[in-house]
């Protein structure tokens, strides 16, 4: 079988790699050099704590088994089976805390409450006050700015694999082909848009305008070194309001939530990079047009909140950013996948769990059409 896949982020990427070890021939395309979308400017986490019960928490773990498999092939991915801690303050925030680990599935995440003592031994660099702390054992991380390149350089290696970057896929041509901006038409058995948060030019017009997945903007920053290892991934209870695992009786009873995090929908999540920097964010912005700068606001209040965590002061920051991912607006799904024309499938709209799902992801699409 002869695969193209067009868009080389983490989606696009993990499609790649399900085709080429199932034995196929496989031409993944990408407008850019490289990908320079979400798939780089997240947190590199593989995040399970948080998913919605059933097929989003199923994926999610198969994704955790999958990464670790393919982290031991390849060393470049910077896998880690690092676990999070969400340190929570007061009644409103534990009884949170208290309904997750009390949930069916908690053994299946890991799911444990710790004391601040218990917490502080799995991270010592928590030295601020909390009441508790939330783990979650299988939440893992992965390198986000470098894991594409592994993952291509290890893909590179088989004769059944080629990468065609600065080539934007403008049409079908038939089942199964697609003509690019070079003029160059690619012929197989089928393609597969992985296109994430591009969803005009031909994506518009191939799933129309009801496509059932929005844009979503957030902002991001990363720190010097720390100086010490962050054991964990980290989060605060702010994250308790994004994720559907939490949704409980305790959550509408309404932890209270600081003016600027409220303002930018935010939540901390806080990851260490391999050089030891910290990745910090990040906020939600779903209304357009988005804003073309960022605002600092959100990033006084990030630091702040991280500070009260660790108990000292922050490194200075590095970089800042923004980024763009798309969502699927039907919460029962946890992507978008659809077929647009004969032997061409779309595959889009992970939101935030492109990371944490897309080699699941792409190993359902590879079981669905057959490879």
């Amino acid at each position: 079988m002869r695969v193209t896949v067009v868009g080389a982020g983490a989606v696009g990427t993990m499609h790649a790699w399900q085709a080429v070890e199932r034995g196929h021939e496989v031409v993944q395309i990408e407008r850019e050099a490289e990908a320079r979308g979400a798939s780089l400017r997240n947190f590199g986490q593989i995040w399970v704590s948080g998913r919605a019960g059933g097929e989003e928490l199923a994926t999610a773990l198969r994704s955790r088994e999958l990464w670790e498999g393919i982290g031991a092939r390849v060393p470049g991915l910077g896998f880690r089976p690092n676990g999070s801690l969400t340190p929570v303050r007061g009644d409103l925030e534990l009884a949170v805390a208290e309904a997750a680990v009390a949930r069916e599935d908690a053994a299946a995440r890991g799911h444990k409450l710790l004391t601040p003592d218990e917490a502080r031994a799995l991270n010592p660099a928590l030295r601020g006050e909390f009441t508790a702390a939330l783990y979650c054992e299988r939440d893992a991380a992965v390198e986000p700015r470098t894991a594409q390149l592994a993952l291509r350089e290890e893909l590179l290696k088989s004769p059944n694999y080629t990468f065609l970057p600065g080539r934007e896929v403008r049409e079908v041509v038939g089942a199964g082909a697609v003509r690019d901006d070079h003029g160059d038409v690619h012929r197989g058995d089928v393609v597969v848009l992985c296109t994430g948060a591009w969803l005009g030019g031909l994506v518009r017009e191939l799933a129309g305008p009801d496509l059932p997945v929005r844009r979503v903007r957030l902002q991001m920053m990363q720190t010097d070194p720390l100086g010490e290892p962050l054991t964990t991934s980290v989060a605060d209870a702010d994250s308790f309001r994004y994720y559907p695992a939490y949704a409980s009786d305790a959550l509408n009873a309404g932890q209270a939530q600081a003016r600027t995090a409220a303002a930018h929908r935010m939540q901390l999540l806080m990851v260490q990079r391999a050089d030891g920097g910290l990745t910090i964010g990040d906020t939600h912005e779903y209304e357009h047009p988005f804003a073309f700068d960022t605002v600092e606001d959100p990033y006084d209040h990030l630091t702040e909140v991280v500070e009260s965590l660790l108990g000292r002061p922050l490194p200075k920051i590095r970089r800042r950013w923004a980024g763009v991912y798309a969502q699927c607006t039907d919460p029962g799904r946890v992507v978008h996948r659809q077929q647009v024309r004969d032997g061409v499938w779309l595959v889009t709209g992970p939101g935030g769990r492109g990371m944490t799902c897309s080699p699941a992801i792409a190993e359902t699409t590879a079981n669905e059409l057959g490879w």
